[in-house]
């Protein structure tokens, strides 16, 4: 961390600045792990341990259904092999599918929990901890992310100004004919029961929802139990998400460079109720014209 000092020339001697510059470098070491700290609570933790594993064994069959209708698309792309980035990736089980396909997987998510359980399931594949919004994307011939990713606040910065810089970002990275796949929930996701609850063999969760209709902002209250031994164990969680109407994405994606359509499934598995998918392709290079004709006839060979 660098800290600028200013002090008029002539009122402390020179020794006693370098004193003084000592002190606070040393002060500032000392405090760099709190910065680190503070840096790091811009991105909200997530999915922590117990309700990773429980998005994990019980809400996994959608990327599972989606993962065929996926790798149609690439197929049908003449994409059949290289890198494929999957943001937002969670316990890896899309990475999984990709791998198994011959695909090389990179896999980023904020949740250090479902970072874990990609890593055991998919060996092969490489996995980070971040925000989808600030990785830096390597070259590679697709970009996915499953399960409304785009939308959640994990990191409160953001917003449809970022997700149109995430959208450039992805549209460099991409190889010419490359695509980017994804879903979103748009306004009215939160409609239904606001009380919901699911369990399975040594968990349980009780979510309660909000949608503010004013501000399009969606919350989820997550109280989950997990069985430790005879006991369960209680933890909590509050997930924001910010909704954005398709026709707003799909200008954003269009000024990114891209053609786009909406879909209403992945192969068989449909969209979940509010929530819509968007396959966007980088179009391939096209052929360079002759600028002869416009030249003067003295520049023509």
């Amino acid at each position: 961390m660098t800290v600028n000092l200013t002090i008029r020339r002539g009122h402390v001697p020179a020794e006693r600045l370098e004193r003084v510059g000592c002190v606070i470098t040393a002060s500032m070491r000392k405090l760099e792990p709190a910065i680190a700290l503070l840096t790091r609570t811009a991105l909200m933790e997530a999915y922590r341990h117990d309700l990773a594993y429980i998005h994990d064994v019980g809400f996994g069959d959608y990327a599972r259904k989606c993962a065929p209708g996926l790798l149609h698309e690439l197929g049908k792309a003449g994409i059949a092999g290289g890198l494929v980035i999957d943001l937002g990736c969670g316990s890896g089980l899309w990475a999984g599918a990709l791998a198994n396909a011959g695909y090389d997987v990179l896999g980023i998510d904020i949740s250090e929990s479902m970072i874990d359980i990609a890593r055991g399931r998919v060996p092969q594949g490489e996995f980070q901890i971040g925000s989808l919004l600030r990785v830096k994307l390597p070259k590679c011939v697709a970009v996915t992310s499953l399960g409304e990713c785009f939308n959640y606040l994990f990191d409160k910065q953001n917003s449809v100004s970022q997700l149109r810089s995430l959208f450039h970002r992805v549209y460099t990275a991409l190889q010419p004919g490359g695509l980017f796949m994804f879903d979103i929930a748009e306004p009215g996701r939160g409609k239904g029961p606001r009380q919901k609850h699911m369990e399975g063999p040594g968990w349980a969760v009780l979510v309660d929802v909000h949608e503010d209709a004013r501000t399009d902002r969606l919350t989820r209250r997550i109280t989950s139990f997990r069985r430790v031994g005879s006991l369960f164990r209680r933890d909590e969680e509050v997930h924001q998400l910010q909704l954005y109407k398709r026709s707003e994405v799909r200008k954003q994606l269009r000024a990114a460079g891209f053609r786009v359509r909406t879909l209403t499934c992945f192969g068989e598995q449909r969209m979940i109720d509010g929530c819509v998918a968007f396959l966007a392709r980088k179009p391939r290079t096209k052929a360079i014209t002759s600028d002869l004709a416009t030249l003067p006839r003295r520049q023509r060979r």
